[in-house]
């Protein structure tokens, strides 16, 4: 889901990053080596497959000097397989003044398009179709914090973007983490303080990683998560989007889910506007599909006019409903705090926050998942911002790095559930 910024353009006050970045370290791999997909994905999680020395992050600004570089690395997708994804490490080049090993911040992007040309690894280094985080970046660098920011799976060459699938998201952040580390030259440390911070599908996925950590990356040291926007329930927030202004994220969204779904019904369902949309849809990136699909009803994109009621209840080979598939999504399921035995241990923090005016987001979808994690003892924050969804991200950049600041510096958290 599209998060803010892109119709602010240079209207935020935010502390300024040197787009001219170092030459540390040997990462000389060409650019078409960052995006290329291997043969086979075989390289272990977060190991380095290939790196490129970024020289400029026009993106980010002027200010703070940084070293950067592009980064393909192995990882894990929703099904447990191997897989590889690109993302981009931006190191501030000043010593780090606090204490231990500097901080490190995962950052999730929002919601980009779900073809290639969308990466926001391409974006940051000047390929610029319509990425809005820039300023949450420059604040992290600006506060001396190491960032790693995941492209997301399926932004290689030739790929879809598998929009909205947990588990997908949750593996390629915390494996950005680890490949921080192994990156010849970048000096963030294994044993780091991790911070986790993402908005919309940024906020989505900051939060899968969140419940994945403690059994997918145990060794990986996280002390807090925020997440603002987050769509924790894909069922409510289709409903809220068909027919909407944002219709085009539904759209993302029914295309990323049949990319981790394959066997499941898809393509026989669509009409010939079904297959026009589906062709656009991996075209265009944010701004471009929010254009496109305005007022789109997914019921005209397939041949019977299926209602989304309708396509839940279709099921695949193996007797797996699409509905089924939705709710695998769902946040907040299974959640617990550390020794709980829940299925999702979170050991740390987190902060949930969301624009009071949010018209992506159901007032109703992030109010449920703030609950279910607040049930389940999780210790949770909760703010709220005046603005609408586009206006929640930035509204919330200063908050949510001095957040992330107390849960490195051993603050405790006031949680308000």
């Amino acid at each position: 889901m599209l998060a803010a910024g892109a119709l602010l353009g240079g209207a935020l006050a935010v502390p300024a990053v040197t787009a001219s970045a170092g030459t540390s370290g040997p990462c000389s791999d060409a650019d078409t080596a960052i995006y290329r997909p291997p043969a086979s994905a075989s390289a272990a999680p977060g190991d380095v497959i290939a790196c490129r020395t970024v020289d400029s992050l026009p993106l980010l600004g002027g200010g703070t000097a940084v070293n950067a570089w592009k980064v393909q690395y192995g990882s894990t997708d929703g099904h447990g397989r191997r897989d590889t994804v690109a993302g981009t490490v931006i190191v501030p080049k000043e010593a780090w003044q606090g204490p231990g090993e500097r901080p490190l911040v995962a950052f999730v992007p929002g919601t980009l398009g779900i073809g290639p040309q969308c990466a926001f690894s391409k974006q940051l280094a000047g390929q610029y179709q319509d990425a809005y985080e820039g300023p949450n970046l420059s604040a992290l660098l600006k506060a001396g914090f190491a960032v790693a920011a995941t492209d997301g799976a399926g932004y290689l060459d030739g790929q879809v973007h598998p929009y909205v699938s947990g588990a997908d998201a949750g593996h390629a952040v915390l494996d950005v983490v680890r490949a921080a580390s192994r990156l010849p030259g970048s000096g963030v440390s294994p044993d780091a303080q991790v911070g986790i911070w993402g908005y919309s599908e940024g906020g989505s996925g900051s939060l899968w990683a969140a419940q994945l950590a403690k059994s997918y990356a145990p060794e990986v040291n996280v002390v807090g998560v925020a997440s603002g926007g987050v769509p924790g329930d894909l069922r409510q927030v289709a409903k809220a989007l068909n027919g909407g202004g944002f219709a085009g994220f539904l759209v993302d969204a029914v295309i990323g889910l049949s990319v981790t779904h394959p066997d499941m019904p898809f393509d026989g369902l669509l009409n010939d506007k079904g297959r026009t949309a589906v062709k656009d849809a991996e075209s265009l990136c944010a701004v471009g599909t929010v254009a496109r699909f305005t007022g789109a009803h997914i019921e005209d994109y397939t041949k019977d006019r299926l209602t989304l009621d309708q396509l839940y209840a279709l099921h695949g080979p193996d007797g797996t409903t699409w509905g089924q598939v939705a709710d695998t999504n769902r946040l907040g399921v299974g959640v617990g705090p550390s020794g709980s035995g829940a299925r999702y241990e979170i050991g740390f923090p987190v902060l949930q926050y969301r624009g009071l005016l949010d018209e992506v987001i159901p007032a109703e979808t992030g109010q449920g998942t703030r609950r279910a994690y607040c049930d389940a003892g999780v210790a949770t924050q909760w703010t709220s911002y005046a603005g609408d969804h586009l206006l929640g991200d930035p509204q919330a950049i200063g908050d949510s790095v001095d957040w992330l600041t107390d849960r490195f510096a051993g603050r405790p958290m006031h949680g308000n559930c």
